[in-house]
């Protein structure tokens, strides 16, 4: 625990941190990938360009500033971090150079007000929070490494088999290259991925759910192609350029979004990509539950839904698995369960009792409309479970 004067000092910077946060941590990316270019290979530099990643930075600031006297407010927090920077092998080297770019940034932003005190007690309370990470994180990598298949930082992947899931999402199957096991994993969790890309200066690392299950010889990705602006370099790098023989390199699984034991109903509910947590998380239960399964598939049309085919063979093959499809756009020969947006009816009509362990994952404004729905339903909040594509927000 840091000293009572750092405690005092920090909490009294909040109001500070609310108006200037955020200015402060894109000061700290500047600075840190000005001074340490190689850390490109780590970051997702796309969420530099969008503002999302100091945005994320500057919340998770704020939090520890007005919660430094009671850590165990942040445990939930502190989790999604330990998780992140273990499947990007961060090592107590880098807490290191954070620190000293976040302090550097906190004087260039602040100035004068900057004071000597102000900067020790930033200096103390950030030894705090990274000695209490830095904990954390050995033990993740001790377990990942001592369990069967597993290891420490990256390891080079052979990529075995290529498959089009649909229209936008392809799905890769990766076997370590030196054919050892693969390592242990919970359905729902992701792995991160290292591409090297001719003519970059840097490497390149994406987070991808798995979206097999441990019952397969392989890890799999299913990557959606991303054509925005800017268009996605790895995934488009992995599409367009990526063959079956080549080589990639994977961290160790990682996540906390994951099934929890319940005997309840379990219902899995994806929007476009979201899909991929899912189904490996209903690829699980297909293996390894009894529990009544509602799979709820929501997409544009038929053009764009991956797994379709697949998730209904093993709902045929299993009684307490039930999947429905609903499209928003469908198009002429779709013919999908439901067409428009998930309802309440739709829900009731598919499953024996609402009162169910709900998982959701998708776009932003999909989860937010999945959850306002299921709190109006009066699920307890603790039932459900989503996980966010890239930096962490509210819903």
């Amino acid at each position: 625990m840091a000293s009572a004067k750092t405690i005092e000092i920090v909490k009294a910077t909040v109001p500070v941190l609310a108006v200037h946060g955020e200015a402060i941590t894109k000061t700290f990316y500047q600075l840190l990938f000005e001074r340490n270019p190689s850390l490109k290979n780590v970051f997702n530099m796309t969420h530099q360009v969008h503002g999302t990643q100091p945005r994320a930075l500057a919340n998770a600031v704020y939090a520890y500033a007005a919660n430094i006297e009671n850590p165990a407010v942040l445990a939930k927090a502190i989790t999604q971090i330990t998780q992140k920077h273990t499947s990007l092998s961060v090592t107590p080297e880098m807490y290191d150079i954070v620190g000293t770019n976040l302090l550097e940034a906190i004087k260039v932003v602040l100035g004068d007000a900057a004071t000597d005190d102000i900067i020790n007690a930033w200096a103390e309370a950030y030894q705090e929070l990274a000695n209490l990470l830095i904990g954390i994180e050995e033990k993740i990598y001790q377990e990942a490494e001592q369990q069967e298949g597993g290891y420490r930082g990256q390891k080079s992947y052979t990529i075995i088999k290529k498959e089009e899931e649909s229209s936008i999402i392809t799905s890769f199957y990766l076997k370590p290259s030196d054919n050892t096991s693969i390592p242990q994993f919970k359905s729902g969790q992701y792995v991160a991925v290292n591409v090297s890309i001719a003519g970059a200066e840097n490497t390149f690392t994406r987070n991808y759910s798995l979206s097999g299950c441990t019952t397969q010889n392989t890890l799999r990705i299913s990557v959606k192609k991303e054509t925005g602006k800017p268009a996605g370099v790895v995934s488009n790098y992995l599409h367009e350029i990526a063959q079956v023989g080549d080589t990639i390199n994977l961290g160790i699984p990682a996540g906390e979004f994951v099934l929890e034991p319940t005997q309840k109903p379990i219902v899995l509910i994806a929007g476009g990509v979201g899909i991929t947590p899912l189904m490996s998380m209903y690829m699980n239960l297909f293996h390894h539950a009894e529990n009544e399964v509602l799979f709820i598939q929501c997409a544009k049309n038929g053009a764009v839904h991956a797994f379709d085919q697949r998730s209904r063979q093993l709902a045929g093959k299993k009684e307490s698995l039930k999947v429905i499809s609903i499209y928003d756009e469908p198009s002429a020969t779709d013919q999908p369960d439901y067409q428009g947006l998930l309802t309440p009816e739709i829900l009731k009509a598919n499953i024996s009792s609402i009162d169910a362990e709900y998982y959701f994952c998708g776009p932003v404004p999909f989860m937010k409309q999945v959850k306002q729905m299921l709190l109006a339903l009066e699920i307890p909040e603790g039932q459900l479970h989503y996980e966010f594509f890239g930096p962490s927000g509210d819903l």
